[in-house]
């Protein structure tokens, strides 16, 4: 029987756990799955260069947020997942994470490209089994929600670039336009000509910041 190994990495200790409890000792349809499991940052991160020097993961499945939001702390499992590609490219990479708005979802594909994305509320053990049966034989596999974001940004003819979608995003969780220049190391007379030029792209020229987020959101930005 064919083993296939696979490493789950997220916080919250009992929902990696659930993931090994459905997928190991069942036969997946020609192999079988051996799971390990890092509850923080630190352990994924050992865990994935101990596979880059020895016996590979064919699988890592990656939590987005690694650290209780109170802490402030920079690293994510987005970094994580650029670590992988550096040290295993041959290894599968999975998003299973509670995010499911498009500006996550499509930073992620644009930094990792990863070979599957699901948003925890709608995994079962159905769609988990088909998951790892689809990535191993053919991915990449996506649920519905991260489909339905990826599409809303295939179907959009604006291009713009990170400097911008931060500016959207800060805006869209509240931000104040004086504080996201600090955020994004820009001078407060940039962000505001950003905000201009973006208005004008999204035909919102005499609109607020709200009318802003709003247009990004139907374009699929956030």
């Amino acid at each position: 029987m064919k083993y296939v190994r696979i490493l789950a990495i997220d916080d919250h200790e009992m929902t990696p756990l659930g993931y090994k409890y459905v997928l190991e000792d069942k036969d997946l349809g020609g192999f079988q799955v051996k799971m390990d499991v890092a509850s923080n940052y630190e352990m994924g991160e050992e865990s994935i260069r101990s596979s880059a020097r020895g016996l590979k993961y064919d699988i890592i499945l990656l939590d987005i947020r690694l650290f209780p939001t109170e802490s402030h702390e920079p690293r994510s499992g987005e970094d994580l997942g650029i670590l992988a590609r550096e040290l295993v490219p041959e290894t599968k990479i999975v998003f299973m994470s509670s995010f499911s708005d498009n500006y996550r979802i499509n930073s992620i594909f644009a930094s990792v490209n990863p070979d599957g994305y699901m948003v925890k509320s709608e995994i079962d053990e159905k769609s988990l089994i088909a998951m790892v049966q689809t990535v191993v034989t053919n991915p990449p596999y996506y649920s519905a929600g991260a489909l339905s974001a990826i599409r809303r940004k295939m179907a959009n003819d604006v291009v713009l670039d990170e400097q911008d979608k931060k500016i959207l995003y800060y805006l869209s969780i509240g931000t104040r336009t004086k504080d996201i220049g600090e955020l994004i190391s820009a001078a407060n007379t940039t962000v505001e000509s950003r905000k201009r030029q973006l208005k004008t792209l999204f035909g919102v020229e005499n609109g607020n910041d709200l009318s802003l987020v709003e247009e990004a959101k139907k374009r699929g930005f956030l």
